[in-house]
């Protein structure tokens, strides 16, 4: 429902009076969560006599997908002191939350629940509770949900490779991903991501390149540029500073951004090369200052780039500090 309809839709509402009904009520929540009007929301939600397991998902569903994570969970709270039993779908929402707030002593009591009230574990909760673990730094848990599962789809998946992946095992994360290909899952963008991930931080040069090269011609997955970052993080970290020159001069398709010279940039610094670090640093400050990696760019450059480029930056520097908008990675 639209901003538009949803204001025609509180008029008319508004205007019923007595004749107002749990559905118009419901129709009202659902259409202000749609358009991101929490508030409002909220205000119609709070004078609803009447509530069901729909109508309290909505509104715990809306505040995690904007962020409001403490206010899902309060909400969640006060909608097990009612009388309106959770479904999957609640617990679901909530530990996306719990996942978002990396809260894993309230992850492992949501968990809980869902065992004490028998809420079927299909295939979505699963998944929830897979990210949940992984992203509060349970991998193992993550893992043994993920293993329990009868039926996994490919969000499950990517969750257990990327959750590998973020923990620095590698091995794990690949041994999943080829586990996923043998079972006939299709993989995507995301996995891909994971997978290479994986390959950056275990090192596994000749893994990561197989994979990428793998994508568009085994999988028909053309590669983006969050893949090609990954490829020169890579390659930056293990010292083929060459082969990552190469993929961003000639292997890439379209312009290399911010993130792509602020991975080379790294790999120059790890391997004392100044040069590439200064070409990197002035592509990064030419493309976009603004952006977060550009400002550890900047951070970094002031030692390798000449004086006068040194005094502009430390210039620029000072005025974001004094703007309080300085981010430090």
């Amino acid at each position: 429902m639209e901003f538009g309809l949803v204001s025609k839709a509180q008029e008319v509402f508004d205007l019923m009076m007595p004749e107002k009904n749990f559905v118009t009520w419901s129709t009202l929540v659902n259409g202000y969560v749609k358009n991101k009007d929490l508030g409002r929301a909220r205000l119609v939600f709070d004078k609803m006599g009447e509530k069901d397991v729909v109508t309290w998902t909505t509104m715990v569903k809306g505040y995690v997908q904007e962020g409001d994570l403490a206010e899902a969970l309060d909400l969640f709270l006060l909608m097990l002191a009612s009388s309106t039993r959770p479904n999957q779908f609640t617990f679901s929402s909530i530990l996306d939350a719990c996942a978002g707030c990396s809260s894993l002593s309230t992850g492992i009591q949501v968990h809980a629940w869902v065992l004490k009230m028998g809420i079927p574990l299909d295939v979505i909760l699963s998944t929830s509770l897979v990210d949940m673990y992984a992203k509060c730094g349970d991998i193992e848990s993550a893992f043994r949900v993920f293993d329990a599962m009868q039926r996994k789809n490919l969000v499950s998946w990517n969750s257990i490779i990327g959750g590998f992946a973020k923990h620095g095992l590698g091995k794990r994360a690949i041994k999943e991903f080829e586990r996923m290909l043998q079972s006939g899952m299709k993989p995507d963008e995301i996995t891909f991501i994971n997978a290479l991930s994986a390959c950056v931080h275990g090192g596994m040069v000749e893994e990561g390149e197989r994979i990428f090269k793998s994508m568009a011609r085994e999988h028909k997955v053309e590669a983006e540029m969050e893949h090609y970052a990954c490829m020169v993080d890579m390659y930056g970290r293990a010292g083929e500073l060459d082969k990552a020159g190469a993929l961003i001069k000639e292997g890439m398709p379209f312009e290399a951004d911010v993130v792509v010279w602020g991975a080379f940039l790294e790999g120059c610094g790890l391997h004392s090369c100044p040069k590439g670090r200064e070409v990197a640093a002035k592509q990064m400050i030419k493309l976009e200052r603004d952006h977060p990696a550009a400002h550890s760019a900047l951070s970094l450059s002031t030692n390798i780039l000449p004086i006068g480029e040194k005094g502009e930056i430390e210039a620029w520097r000072a005025k974001k500090q004094k703007a309080g908008s300085w981010v430090e990675l």
